[in-house]
C-alpha cells in the first residue's frame, strides 16, 4: 500500500472516530442529566475502573498504557461536559470592585526604600506603607484589619519562587487582588569608611543571596541571612564590622551607606513579582488573571488528569508551582496561576468542579497586572 493510500485510511478512521466521539459525547450529556433529576454523583470511581480494566484486557501489551491514557482523558472530558450542566448555576464568590485611587493602608516588609516599598509604589501612589518586619507579620497586619492591603514578593525571574509567601498563602485565608512586577538592581554597599577589600561578609535575604550566588562565590564571601534586604542594609549601616549588604540603590542611600558595587546579580534580567493581598475579594474591572491553590490524590495520572481539564475548558495555565506541606509524608499543594476571569462561564464551571472534586480547593484571587 502506498504512503498516500494509507493516509487516506487513516483520515477515514479518524472520520469515524470524530463521530463516535460526539455520539458518546452526547450520550454522557444523557447521563448528566439523569444523575441529576435521580440525585446521583457526577463522578463514579467504580464505573470508571471497570471501563479501564476492560480496555487494558483487550488491548495487546504494547497498546495497554497508550488505550488506558486515551480512555481516561475521554472519560475525563465525559465528566467534564457533565459537570458543566451541573455547575450551570453555581455561583462565584461574592466580590467587590478594587480601586487602588483611594488611601489605603498597606503592610509591606522591610523598611523605607525595600523592594517590597518600591512594589508598593508601583500598585498605587495612594497606598501608604506600614512596615514589619517580615512576612508572617504582614499577613498578619492584614488578616486582623491593621493593613488595608499587603505586598509581598512571590517570585523571582533568577531565584524562583518565595516558599515562605506560597506557605503563608496556604496558612491564612487572603486573597490577591493585583500583581506587579519590578526589575531588582542589587547593589553591595557598606557604611562608609569600609573598603571594598575589608568585606568578609554579606547579609541580605535568602533570595537575594541566591540571585547573587556567582559574585559571592567568585569573591569569597561568607553569607548571613536577613528577613529582607531592607532590614540587611539596616543590619550593615549600624555594624562596627566591615559586612556589606546586598540591596536596592535607593535603600542603601536612605541607610546612609555606600555603594561598593552595582549590579551584583548573575542575570541582567532580574525581576521579581510581588502580589498584593487583602482580606476580601476585590475585583478589577480588567482581571484576567487566577490563581487556585490544591491537592491532588495519590492515584497515577492525577497531574495529567487536571491539566486535561484546562486544555479541555480551553484556559491557558501560565504558572503551576507544588509546594511540600509540613508534617505529611512528602504531601505537597498545587498553586496554579491561569488566564481567566469569574465573569467567564466556562472558568466558573471549571471551579465549581474542582471545589466539588478535590479534598482540599482554595481560590486565592482574580487579579490585574499593574
Amino acid at each position: 500500500m502506498e504512503l498516500g493510500d494509507i493516509r487516506n485510511e487513516i483520515n477515514s478512521i479518524d472520520k469515524n472516530i470524530e463521530e463516535l466521539f460526539k455520539k458518546r459525547m452526547d450520550l454522557c450529556l444523557e447521563v448528566a442529566d439523569y444523575k441529576i433529576k435521580n440525585g446521583l454523583p457526577i463522578l463514579q470511581k467504580s464505573r470508571e475502573d471497570e471501563i479501564l480494566e476492560r480496555i487494558r484486557s483487550e488491548l495487546p501489551d504494547d497498546l495497554k498504557g497508550g488505550g488506558t491514557v486515551l480512555f481516561t482523558t475521554i472519560m475525563d472530558i465525559s465528566k467534564l461536559l457533565q459537570f458543566q450542566k451541573v455547575f450551570e448555576g453555581w455561583k462565584p464568590p461574592e466580590a467587590a470592585p478594587l480601586d487602588l485611587s483611594k488611601p489605603a493602608k498597606a503592610a509591606v516588609p522591610g523598611i523605607s526604600g525595600s523592594y517590597s516599598h518600591i512594589a508598593c509604589r508601583q500598585f498605587s501612589e495612594s497606598l501608604e506603607p506600614h512596615f514589619y518586619d517580615s512576612f508572617p507579620e504582614v499577613f498578619a497586619a492584614v488578616k486582623n484589619g491593621e493593613a488595608d492591603f499587603g505586598v509581598l514578593p512571590i517570585v523571582n525571574s533568577t531565584a524562583g519562587s518565595v516558599g515562605q509567601t506560597y506557605e503563608l498563602l496556604r496558612q491564612y485565608d487572603l486573597k490577591i487582588c493585583a500583581t506587579t512586577k519590578i526589575r531588582i538592581e542589587h547593589c553591595l554597599a557598606a557604611r562608609k569608611g569600609v573598603r571594598l577589600e575589608d568585606i568578609t561578609e554579606v547579609c541580605s535575604h535568602e533570595q537575594a543571596l541566591m540571585q547573587c550566588s556567582k559574585f559571592i562565590s567568585e569573591h569569597g564571601y561568607r553569607t548571613r541571612k536577613a528577613l529582607n534586604t531592607s532590614l540587611a542594609a539596616e543590619a550593615a549601616a549600624r555594624s562596627e564590622d566591615p559586612i556589606a549588604a546586598i540591596c536596592s540603590v535607593e535603600c542603601a542611600e536612605e541607610q546612609g551607606l555606600e555603594i561598593l558595587e552595582r549590579t551584583v546579580a548573575d542575570a541582567d534580567k532580574n525581576l521579581t513579582r510581588f502580589i498584593l493581598v487583602t482580606r476580601s475579594l476585590l475585583i478589577a474591572e480588567n482581571a484576567g488573571l487566577i490563581s487556585v491553590s490544591l491537592a491532588l490524590p495519590h492515584e497515577s495520572a492525577s497531574l495529567y488528569r487536571l491539566l486535561t481539564k484546562f486544555s479541555a475548558a480551553g484556559l491557558n495555565l501560565v504558572m503551576i508551582e507544588s509546594r511540600p506541606i509540613a508534617n505529611t509524608d512528602f504531601d505537597v499543594v498545587f498553586y496554579l496561576d491561569f488566564e481567566g476571569s469569574l465573569t467567564s462561564p466556562q472558568v466558573v464551571k471549571l471551579l465549581g468542579e474542582l471545589e466539588y472534586e478535590l479534598s482540599y480547593f482554595r481560590f486565592l484571587g482574580n487579579y490585574i497586572e499593574i
